[in-house]
Parts: structure tokens; C-alpha cells; sequence
């Protein structure tokens, strides 16, 4: 089995130079280029730091900050998920947060205690990285609901119509990551486990269960985040009537 080979900083550095000529071209164009820069930046110390703590995450034998940590990414996802949204507030973010920890805990617990099996059941080397694909990916698709649902509410649409338009609007982009697996792109867990000297095989299997996580708790989530924005939807269709 073959390591994996470290990548030098001056080698690293390369490719920031496609990123450079995209923000050159769209500060050209008089497009957003700073909140491109700030993404950029952002993320390169993002990641930077979260090396350095993850290193010291994946040796500690406290179950209680593995617990820590994916609460985290709850509470900073539904922040995120929330932000391109109209509704705002603690509400808001409660109904988020909620509808996020239902559906990722729910899903996370069935694939590291039934699906693999963990030795420890906190074990965080598996844990925490798939605890970030499950609330990323339900991050994502909440936004998506919300935008949309706000869209068709504005248009008059009542409250099952446009939930059912919000939830499969927001489902497209998982659909279509089903669709296009091994014909059009190979996921980064699956394309990251062959460059470290995994079998294909093998890593088809871990990238057949986290496709299956992604897309499940996505939808649960979209679909919790709809169900607890029910009696606020109906209020608003009774208010219209009554009007």
C-alpha cells in the first residue's frame, strides 16, 4: 500500500494561481471580487487552523469533546444555513438548529455504531469528518427549502404547495450528485482513499455509505425544517382567507 505524498508549500502555492486569474477576470468584469478574496483567504486559515486542532482531536480520549465538536457544527451550521434566508432570529435559528441535529444525529449514530461498528463509539477520526459531510450537505439543502419556500409564498402559493416546490428544488443538487457518482465525477472521500493506496472496491463501499448519509439527511432535514414551519405556513394561508 503506498502513502500518501505530502504536498510542498511552493507546490501548494500553485494553485492559487488559477484562483488568482479567476478574482483578476471578475474584478474585470466589476463583479464581487473581495467576497471572493475574503472566501479564499477565509478559507485558507480555516482549514490551516483546523489541522492543527484536528491533530490534536484524533488522539484524545475524551468522548466529551468529540461531543463538543459535532454540536459545534450543528450550532454553526444552522448559523450559515440561516443566513441567506428572510426569516430571522432565535426562532428561526431554533427551528434551523433542530431540524439539523434530528436528522444528522439520527443518521450519524446509525452509520458509526451499526454500519462500521466503531471500536469506541466516539472514535473521532471516523466521527467528526463524517459528521461534517452530514451537516454541510443538510446546511445546504435547508437554505435551499427556505429560499424557495419564501419564493412561492410570495407568488400566493399556500403552504403544501410550496413546501413540496421547496423540498424538491432544494433535493436537486443530491439528486444529481446520485446521478452523476463514477460517471462524472468521483466523490473527494472515495478520490481521497485511492490516492492513499486503498482498493477501489474498498473505497467504492465507504463512498456507497456516505452517499447514502448525504442524501438521506439532507432530505430528513429539509423535511423537519418544512414540518416545524407547518403552523406558521397555515397561520399565514387562514390570515389570507379571512382577509
Amino acid at each position: 500500500m503506498t502513502s500518501v505524498t505530502t504536498i510542498p508549500i511552493a507546490s501548494l502555492l500553485i494553485g492559487f494561481v488559477p484562483v488568482a486569474v479567476l478574482i483578476f477576470v471578475m474584478w474585470c468584469w466589476r463583479l464581487n471580487a473581495l467576497q471572493s478574496i475574503y472566501a479564499n483567504v477565509r478559507m485558507l486559515a480555516q482549514l490551516l487552523f483546523i489541522g492543527y486542532v484536528l491533530t490534536y482531536i484524533f488522539e484524545t480520549d475524551q468522548p466529551a469533546l468529540v461531543v463538543a465538536v459535532v454540536f459545534f457544527m450543528i450550532i454553526m451550521a444552522a448559523w450559515i444555513a440561516m443566513r441567506p434566508l428572510s426569516d430571522r432570529g432565535i426562532k428561526p435559528y431554533a427551528v434551523i438548529f433542530i431540524a439539523l441535529g434530528a436528522s444528522g444525529l439520527g443518521v450519524l449514530i446509525v452509520v458509526t455504531q451499526i454500519i462500521l461498528e466503531l471500536p469506541r463509539w466516539y472514535e473521532p477520526r471516523f466521527v467528526i469528518p463524517l459528521a461534517g459531510m452530514v451537516f454541510a450537505n443538510s446546511m445546504n439543502t435547508i437554505s435551499l427549502a427556505g429560499e424557495r419556500f419564501h419564493v412561492e409564498r410570495q407568488r400566493g402559493e399556500d403552504y403544501l404547495s410550496a413546501r413540496n416546490t421547496a423540498i424538491e428544488a432544494a433535493m436537486i443538487p443530491q439528486i444529481n450528485a446520485l446521478l452523476a457518482v463514477g460517471l462524472v465525477s468521483l466523490p473527494g472521500m472515495m478520490t481521497g482513499q485511492i490516492l492513499s493506496g486503498i482498493e477501489p472496491l474498498t473505497a467504492a463501499r465507504y463512498q456507497i455509505m456516505v452517499m447514502c448519509m448525504i442524501f438521506s439527511t439532507a432530505g430528513l432535514a429539509a423535511i423537519v425544517y418544512m414540518a416545524l414551519r407547518k403552523r406558521d405556513g397555515k397561520a399565514l394561508d387562514e390570515q389570507k382567507i379571512e382577509g
